[in-house]
């Protein structure tokens, strides 16, 4: 499990002092050890744990732990990452360092159960993205980068002072200072003290993820950001939020958890988010923003399935961050394909592509079904699974987010319409080639993925079921 964080940092500083024409070959052996590394994980005893002292004299320990929910987050960090790396030829050194950086930070978000450890990668990740925008980004790069590190920085301070009260309240109440999970899981506080902790973790996590109000910095970041940032950002950062949701929010705090007023409020939000990014994304006229904007859509779904807070809609909610991360990060390796051959975003430059890039067209038919949630596409069981959870909890939550689902069929498809269909208005477009050979090698494991989780969804649930039961266990008044 070491080598999940050791193996990236050391390749990234590595590569610095290398030719410049070994660093591609070199940023690809370093992901691709880091994918092996999790298949081989995944096949053995799970769930893990790795233990050492760090920092004795404030409790603070180099704690990882693997089960089946981190498991699956990790799967998914190690295979964006590759596949970012593969779809981003010719560049420079720094920007494969930075990908690994990010990748390191990534996995040990979904491994720390110090919280000492977890905030430290948590904040890690923001210093790689931040250069990946601002250095190799778009026209407004710069002030995208500054948007996201202010929101992303205001969010984990709050997260911070949460941390830190559920720290000092341990070692008043037991005399030892510990940031390990286990050990939190005995701070008990009463109810308005739990509320306001919940509230500070509720601002970093809901930033992170995020959520409506705190999602401006989105749909900048995501246009301004290169190919292989945009995969990351979506695919595997935008979890960050509601896995800290699970991992901390819920098993730390149960009463604020549990309280009614708070589930009402986060349930609202969710499901605002769901119909506003449905709504907004009818209006988009760029194709990053468009799907960007269907992120504050989809982990709406996710939040309003947390919040549910029973066995089917965590269930779901997991799942469906899994799918979301394959269905989003492969439209956002599909759209870096269509710039690198045509240079605009813009909807409107674009239309009859099918006749040209017949292969292009079907990968992005099945990614859009895919995020839409066709049946036996991997959409369709994590939304599914969702509203019976939501409908459990509150019907009418249910009701609304089935709305966002019709919101989501109108705007994608409407995208595909609009670009892949109809005759050949602007001649650039003709001479467009289809997927090449390294194209199609990127693309293929995320549509394998998402047949599998659509078609046989059982052995994902498999892996999340047992963590989810010991987490609601930890909730049962």
């Amino acid at each position: 499990m070491i080598w999940l964080l050791l193996l990236p940092i050391l390749a990234a500083l590595l590569l610095l002092a290398l030719p410049k024409r070994m660093a591609w070959p070199l940023a690809i052996l370093a992901a691709g050890a880091c994918l092996a590394e999790s298949v081989q994980l995944a096949l053995g005893p799970v769930p893990q744990e790795l233990r050492y002292e760090w920092i004795p004299s404030i409790g603070a320990q180099f704690l990882l732990t693997l089960d089946g929910i981190s498991l699956l987050f990790v799967g998914l960090t190690a295979l964006m990452s590759l596949l970012g790396i593969l779809a981003s030829p010719q560049m420079p050194r720094a920007f494969y360092s930075m990908l690994l950086l990010l990748e390191a930070g990534c996995f040990g978000v979904f491994l720390a159960q110090d919280l000492l450890l977890f905030f430290i990668c948590f904040e890690a990740v923001l210093i790689p993205m931040y250069f990946l925008i601002g250095i190799w980004g778009a026209e407004r790069r710069q002030y995208a980068a500054f948007k996201f590190f202010l929101y992303t920085v205001a969010g984990s301070i709050a997260l911070l002072v949460g941390f830190l009260a559920l720290y000092l309240q341990h070692a008043a109440q037991t005399g030892i200072y510990s940031f390990d999970l286990q050990q939190l899981l005995r701070v008990s506080l009463p109810l308005p003290t739990e509320r306001l902790v919940f509230w500070a973790l509720f601002l970093g996590f809901a930033i992170k993820i995020p959520m409506l109000p705190f999602h401006t910095w989105l749909p900048d970041a995501h246009t301004q950001a290169p190919t292989a940032g945009s995969v990351m950002l979506a695919a595997v950062m935008l979890k960050m939020g509601t896995y800290g949701f699970l991992r901390f929010s819920l098993p730390l705090l149960p009463k604020a958890s549990l309280d009614a007023n708070v589930v009402q409020v986060i349930g609202a939000l969710s499901v605002a988010a769901i119909l506003y990014g449905g709504l907004i994304c009818l209006a988009q006229r760029d194709w990053k923003r468009l799907i960007a904007y269907s992120s504050v859509s989809h982990l709406g779904f996710c939040t309003l399935g947390i919040f549910s807070l029973n066995q089917m809609g965590i269930e779901g909610s997991i799942l469906q961050q899994v799918n979301h991360g394959i269905s989003t990060g492969l439209l956002f390796l599909l759209i870096g394909f269509i710039y690198d051959r045509r240079h605009s975003r813009d909807i409107g430059d674009y239309g009859g592509i099918s006749k040209v890039m017949p292969g292009y067209a079907a990968v992005f038919a099945v990614a859009m079904l895919s995020s839409i949630g066709l049946p036996l596409l991997n959409g369709f069981v994590g939304e599914f699974t969702i509203l019976r959870g939501a409908f459990l909890a509150q019907p009418w939550w249910a009701v609304l987010a089935v709305v966002g689902i019709i919101l989501s069929a109108g705007y994608m498809l409407s995208l595909y319409r609009h670009t892949m269909l109809g005759p050949i208005t602007k001649e650039e477009n003709r001479s467009l080639k289809d997927l090449s050979f390294r194209e199609w090698l990127i693309v293929s494991p995320l549509l394998v993925w998402a047949v599998w989780i659509g078609v046989y969804p059982s052995e994902h649930f498999r892996l999340i079921q047992e963590p989810v039961g010991i987490l609601l266990e930890r909730l049962r008044p």
